[in-house]
């Protein structure tokens, strides 16, 4: 696997140690995790067979991280989502969706962060903490508020069982289901 500019390569022995070529020491999960904290990118790969296993040991990363704290990223419930939609219809959407709504967030995160900035200097924990943690809090709650409205949309059964008041949510529901229904009725054909 060629690797491209500025790209990182890591490679993963079969005694489990990582090897980052790009500086020429050993690293630990720990270190891939401040990498990606900082931005840099890597691709790991099987040092003997040379396959790209970036995945599971950045799925590795993230596991550690949720056994290593009381704070997790990843609730329970969610954990039950992403198991539940593994062999669905809609498992091709679930990866761009999560992709573009990380990508919201970080972008909604990063102009927070500016706003508070420029309100309260680098330092937003000034005289008024109130003010600022309020903003935090109600953006955390939009954020949350945004990213559960569209797990309903990708599990309408459960979304028709726990609100049945919304009828207008359930019929949208039944619109997207037939319109998936009409494009999976597409791509068979194809």
């Amino acid at each position: 696997m060629a690797k491209a500019e500025g790209e990182i390569v890591i490679k993963k022995y079969a005694n489990r140690r990582l090897y980052n070529t790009g500086t020429s020491t050993y690293v630990t999960l720990e270190d891939l995790a401040k990498m990606v904290k900082k931005g840099e990118d890597f691709v790991v790969q099987d040092a003997k067979s040379g396959e790209d296993i970036t995945h599971s040991v950045l799925t590795q990363i993230i596991f550690e991280q949720e056994a290593k704290t009381s704070n997790t990223l990843l609730p329970i419930s969610v954990l039950r989502q992403l198991i539940g939609f593994y062999g669905d219809q809609m498992q091709m959407v679930v990866p761009s969706f999560l992709e573009h709504s990380m990508k919201s967030f970080a972008e909604q995160q990063s102009q927070m962060r500016e706003q508070m900035t420029r309100a309260f200097g680098e330092t937003p924990f000034g005289k008024n903490l109130q003010g600022p943690m309020q903003l935090m809090e109600e953006q955390v709650k939009r954020n949350t508020e945004m990213f559960q409205k569209a797990m309903q949309m990708f599990s309408p059964f459960n979304a028709a069982q726990e609100q049945p008041a919304k009828r207008t949510e359930a019929k949208d529901i039944e619109e997207l289901k037939e319109q998936l229904r009409n494009l999976q009725s597409k791509l068979d054909k194809l």
